[in-house]
């Protein structure tokens, strides 16, 4: 198990890859790559995740395989926006449908947009919801605020710092897990 590369889930608290979210979470999965895992983007445009509740919900094969995926991996990445002070409905749903049996113990990388000044209610928000669900997200957390300014033409982050933390975030995540692997 420790030749077999450390396996990482991208989740985006926005709808599609093109989303600032989308496009934060594809970074920090890009590289995550780099350092030699192997990653995964949970793409909701592609895989809706119905509302928790929906009619015919709880058979749903989509949200089976979502499950499935994230009993699977090792660690994620995740980003959201913020929305009236918290995490967007669209992140709070996708997590709504994993349980302790999918992600208890594993490690989190936590990132959220604003459009406004960075905060940490977002970030906080999640730290909350995922310490219900035994997971781990690590210490390193990135807030990039004024999102429509963040990004330069090619989808990199614009400000050199936010890509040292993004660096810093994605390094954490993966030394954690390996970390928690081989204990």
């Amino acid at each position: 198990m420790a030749d077999t590369p450390l396996k990482v889930m991208g989740l985006s608290g926005s709808i599609g890859r093109q989303s600032k979210n989308g496009m934060l979470v594809d970074l920090a999965l890009r590289k995550a790559q780099e350092n030699g895992a192997e990653v995964h983007f949970w793409d909701l445009e592609e895989k809706p995740l119905p509302l928790v509740g929906e009619k015919g919900c709880w058979s749903n094969p989509i949200v089976k395989e979502f499950q499935e995926m994230a009993s699977s991996c090792d660690a994620f990445l995740v980003s959201s926006p913020e929305y009236h002070g918290t995490m967007s409905g669209v992140m709070k749903n996708t997590f709504d449908w994993v349980y302790d049996q999918h992600v208890g113990g594993k490690v989190f990388g936590l990132m959220s947009t604003l459009g406004g000044i960075s905060n940490s209610n977002t970030l906080n928000h999640m730290r909350i919801m995922l310490r219900w669900l035994h997971a781990n997200p690590v210490s390193q957390q990135l807030a990039v605020g004024h999102v429509k300014e963040a990004f330069d033409d090619d989808g990199n982050l614009a400000d050199d710092g936010m890509t040292a933390r993004l660096d810093s975030l994605v390094a954490s995540v993966l030394k954690t897990a390996t970390m928690y692997r081989n204990m």
